[in-house]
């Protein structure tokens, strides 16, 4: 393995694979689990899923817990074979009765997730074996099952101690819900710094949502010193990933010159991107911005489109806001141009709909 790592040696894969390759020729396990990976990874070797498949299976067929797991997972994802959730689950169950930690992980998801092999209780028990283990993305997923009762009986306390121990490991989805923990009071006493630690936590990290919830806390002021250029900072970082709330807000913050230079194109251009992927209230704030001709210029046909398509979005209070905006505008349209307007607010939906999550 000098070749593989470099010791005591120049760094060469191609080297390496050979040498691995005559230890896996006469059996060595450890060899057969390295060729196998390396073929999958194209590391030393063309990149090639059936003989990854051949020499991992060789790996499995010894016993060795590393190979039968991969092998699960080629199942499982159908990398270079042939989906088969059997197979995946039988390898997996091979590596996770020797204590192989990410097959028990795995074995969890399978059993949690949608299927025939559903099994929350399954799911939660094969969990709990990883989690145990230390492993975190098991230890919040167990957090979660705590959260829903899904195969355990609800227990705010359990889950908590759980997303804890992931969050401890800088899992940021733990994190972030042991922040939104901490605002409720949910399971834990309220606590706002902690709330605002684990957030910051997070949103360092990139996780969208809490890159949001920081930017709120310092837009309101709550829990922080109210700084509207940190807002204006964690919504852009949010935003910048997509978070159409986040996107929706610079808009606002654009439009009104609120920590950022007022500017109407750059409040449209935020405004586009959070109603394209369906926020009501930005489909209303750009169907305004089309009706009136600010930042964008004046289109009719484009802005009744938009509050159609926010009306039907929305309920309550800003339904009838965005009805009544929707009506005042196609009232002063020619029959052709209402006509067009519904058309492609109709092909909007029909492209949102076939779009895969």
């Amino acid at each position: 393995m000098r070749y593989a790592t470099g010791k005591g040696v120049a760094h060469n894969d191609e080297e390496a694979a050979r040498w691995i390759r005559r230890a896996a020729d006469q059996g060595h396990v450890n060899a057969e689990f390295s060729l196998g990976v390396m073929y999958a990874d194209g590391n030393g070797v063309p990149q090639d899923s059936a003989l990854a498949l051949l020499w991992l299976r060789k790996a499995a067929d010894q016993g060795d817990a590393r190979a039968q797991s991969n092998l699960g997972l080629m199942y499982s994802s159908g990398s270079g074979v042939v989906p088969d959730v059997e197979q995946a689950m039988m390898w997996y169950r091979k590596a996770a009765d020797q204590g192989e930690v990410n097959a028990q992980f795995s074995l969890g998801l399978l059993y949690a997730g949608p299927g025939a092999k559903q099994d929350a209780s399954q799911g939660a028990a094969w969990f709990r074996k990883a989690a145990d283990q230390g492993h975190a993305l098991a230890q919040y997923n167990l957090g979660l099952m705590y959260t829903n009762g899904a195969g355990v009986a609800r227990d705010a306390g359990q889950a908590v101690a759980w997303f804890r121990k992931a969050a401890e490991q800088g899992d940021a989805s733990a994190q972030f819900t042991l922040g939104r923990l901490f605002a409720g009071g949910t399971g834990v006493e309220r606590d706002p710094a902690q709330m605002v630690q684990w957030f910051r936590k997070a949103a360092e990290q990139g996780h969208a949502d809490a890159q949001f919830s920081l930017a709120l806390l310092y837009a309101n002021g709550t829990a922080v010193a109210k700084d509207d250029a940190l807002a204006v900072e964690w919504y852009k970082k949010a935003a910048n990933k997509g978070s159409a709330a986040a996107q929706t807000n610079l808009g606002t913050r654009y439009a009104i010159g609120r920590g950022v230079p007022q500017d109407a194109a750059r409040a449209v251009e935020w405004f586009r991107l959070a109603a394209d992927q369906g926020d009501a209230s930005a489909q209303f704030n750009l169907g305004v911005m089309y009706a009136n001709g600010t930042g964008v210029g004046q289109n009719s046909i484009e802005a009744l489109k938009w509050l159609i398509l926010a009306a039907a979005r929305s309920s309550g209070a800003e339904q009838q806001q965005y009805g009544g905006a929707r009506e005042t505008v196609r009232r002063a349209m020619a029959p052709d141009q209402v006509a067009e307007a519904e058309k492609q607010a109709r092909e909007w939906t029909d492209r949102r709909r076939a779009r895969p999550d």
